[in-house]
């Protein structure tokens, strides 16, 4: 009898419990959705202001039409459409790039999944270490092999050190080593097919999704590096559009003050900076069906 009255207090207590969980949880995520969504609104409002209505105007007002188009305007002005030029090469640099890491990465990734071969795990070692380190540490050693082959100053010396991704061929190795069924591989070289065969009209096809998310990952890679160019290209008609826009920095006189006259304004800098993601927010949203589905690939095992 004495039993009964804990057991409803233990009952009436739960949903108490589950409710502040919730708020607590609700909470967390208002905070990250202002911390990370506030500066995003800040910015794309910050491209239709003029200069000083971006200084006194409140920070999440619309500035107007007229002003975006001004800046636009003064942008691509800039340096005779400079902007423009960086895009295009950030394009032809990403595009490039990202042909010959599928070309490579995949059949490395199936190769190593599928094949016994001495030095095997020394080499997805090494795969995995250098996956790890962060690409501002690679900078040197690279320039040192780019200049050793008189690549300075070309596009191949960006369009070659992107190719090589390996975290592209390590993703590629996991999946091929738990997602795709070694029976259907081994069926198909029982029908006759040659090993270029089977990776070609069975694994591949299997491999949509995985391709895709390396795709995703190495366009991303390709898009957003800064150090590299910066390095490597002497020029600026050959600059990506992520060192145009550390340029633009250094033309506004509020952010450099040997900034010699006025080149470019606050609200003109914004709107670059939204142009240079934009790219890649297109590509997320034409490919985001592939990505959850390559992320999810490999999960369980055949």
């Amino acid at each position: 009898m004495s039993r009964a009255p804990h057991r409803a207090s233990r009952r009436a207590q739960r949903p108490l419990w589950h409710t502040s969980y919730r708020l607590l949880a609700g909470a967390v995520l208002a905070v990250f959705a202002v911390f990370f969504v506030l500066p995003v609104l800040w910015l794309v409002l910050a491209a239709t202001k003029t200069d000083q209505q971006l200084v006194h105007g409140h920070p999440l007002s619309f500035g107007s039409w007229h002003a975006l188009k001004a800046n636009w305007d003064a942008l691509t002005a800039f340096q005779d459409g400079a902007i423009l030029q960086w895009l295009g090469n950030s394009a032809v640099y990403a595009v490039i790039s990202l042909v010959i890491t599928l070309c490579v990465s995949v059949p490395a990734g199936y190769a190593l999944a599928m094949t016994e071969f001495r030095g095997r795990r020394v080499l997805l070692v090494s795969t995995l270490v250098v996956m790890l380190m962060p690409s501002a540490t690679l900078v040197v050693p690279l320039f040192l092999e780019v200049n050793a082959a008189h690549l300075i100053g070309t596009m191949w010396s960006i369009i070659l050190p992107y190719s090589f991704y390996p975290f592209g061929v390590y993703l590629t190795y996991i999946y091929f080593t738990t997602a795709v069924p070694k029976d259907l591989l081994a069926a198909a070289r029982m029908d006759g097919c040659s090993e270029f065969g089977v990776f070609r009209h069975v694994a591949l096809p299997l491999a949509t999704p995985v391709v895709a998310l390396v795709g995703f990952f190495s366009f991303v890679a390709n898009w957003t590096n800064y150090f590299l160019p910066y390095v490597m290209l002497p020029q600026d008609d050959q600059m990506p559009i992520q060192v145009g826009v550390g340029n633009l920095l250094s033309s506004v006189p509020q952010f450099n003050p040997t900034a010699g006259s006025l080149a470019i304004e606050r609200p003109q800098l914004a709107l670059a900076t939204l142009v240079a993601i934009t790219p890649v927010l297109v590509v997320f949203l034409f490919a985001q069906r592939f990505l959850v589905s390559g992320m999810l690939a490999g999960a369980t095992k055949e």
